[in-house]
């Protein structure tokens, strides 16, 4: 079939756009991220003299990154639209986001509609998968203190052991509040065929839009983050609240993301913006965790449950456009999440100014030296 001009100019101008984005994002990451690593190795004085002041700094360098590439997908006009409990609410407290995952783009959504959560996105840290340790933002995860997780039958037990060890070290020490994981343990695509093959053996639902959760990270994280309880309440609430200190674990946030047509976003369109503006949709229930079992059998029922009623809700999405209204209600409430475009213009300027004034300061120094 022949093409026609308008045709042709039309793909002319996408991949004129996807190359002046990509050169963008470019640019952004060779100013922005050696900034971040500059700053904070200029600020170790004051990690030594006052940690608690200098994580806090970090923080606000870390949200500043990922509003950045929030900022990639927001002027592609990749927008979010949020349903059911909101979560913030509970941004102040610690709380477990469980998500399912589709595709790279799930990242970049969740950087994206967490920014307008008050403290949270400074606040987190990330279970993720070990081989984004080698990308462009692997120094800065590695910094903040991110998880690298290796997936595999063989690496699983000492992966557990070394989360738990990593939670007690950086977890607290570094003020942290929510923990981001993806219990299925790899994209949806990849991972569909064997759950569903374990469901059947199992006697387990039949799964087509989510697979089944892996049990091992979410109970380290539980045992590990849960404060102790003595008769219903926190051992020396009293006390704690006096000091200051953390009361444990407080929610665990079932979070369900719906692309329409059950076409996700990944990374390359991200950044490219060669797809069609498209509107994601970001599921919300919220649990206190002095709900969810401990026991490792009845954890797993409990963590199946919910991965179950996802695939209810995405089915009903992917039937009606839209998530299905809250037990007892007639109607879903949704919210349109909204990003301040001067306030990302304002970071990225922020960015190159500072990428601008480490090259000048370099370059002074050489000279002085030589």
């Amino acid at each position: 079939m022949a093409v026609t001009l308008e045709q042709a100019q039309r793909v002319g101008y996408t991949c004129l756009k996807a190359l002046l984005r990509f050169a963008f994002m470019v640019a952004n990451n060779l100013v922005a991220i050696p900034s971040y690593v500059l700053y904070l190795i200029v600020l170790q004085p004051l990690r030594i003299l006052d940690s608690k002041s200098f994580w806090y700094i970090e923080g606000v360098l870390f949200k500043w990154l990922l509003a950045m590439v929030a900022s990639w997908g927001w002027w592609a006009g990749y927008t979010v639209v949020e349903w059911g409990d909101d979560v913030k609410a509970v941004s102040e407290d610690e709380a477990m986001v469980l998500v399912n995952h589709q595709a790279t783009g799930d990242v970049c959504t969740l950087m994206m509609c967490l920014q307008d959560k008050g403290t949270v996105v400074r606040q987190m840290m990330w279970l993720m998968d070990h081989i984004f340790k080698y990308t462009n933002f692997g120094i800065v995860s590695l910094i903040h203190g991110d998880f690298f997780i290796r997936q595999g039958r063989t690496h699983r037990d000492q992966q557990l052991v070394l989360l738990k060890d990593h939670l007690e070290k950086y977890y607290r020490s570094r003020n942290r509040k929510w923990i981001v994981l993806f219990p299925e343990g790899g994209f949806l695509r990849k991972r569909r065929e064997t759950s569903q093959a374990f469901a059947k053996k199992n006697n387990l639902p039949f799964l087509k839009h989510v697979t089944l959760p892996r049990l091992g990270a979410t109970q380290v994280i539980l045992k590990t983050l849960v404060a102790p309880q003595e008769n219903g309440t926190l051992s020396g609430g009293d006390l704690l609240r006096k000091e200051g200190k953390s009361k444990g674990l407080q929610w665990v946030i079932d979070t369900t993301i719906a692309y329409p047509k059950a076409e996700p976003i990944d990374i390359q369109t991200w950044i490219l913006g060669y797809r069609q503006p498209t509107v994601t949709h970001v599921h919300y229930r919220i649990f206190p965790v002095k709900d969810v079992p401990a026991e490792p059998e009845a954890l797993t029922s409990w963590l199946y449950q919910r991965f179950i009623e996802k695939e209810d809700l995405l089915t009903h999405f992917y039937e009606t456009g839209a998530f299905p209204p809250p037990q007892g209600q007639t109607k879903a409430i949704s919210r349109e999440m909204t990003l301040s475009n001067l306030w990302l213009v304002a970071i990225q300027s922020l960015a190159f100014l500072s990428g601008g004034m480490w090259y000048c300061l370099f370059q002074y120094l050489y000279h002085c030296l030589f």
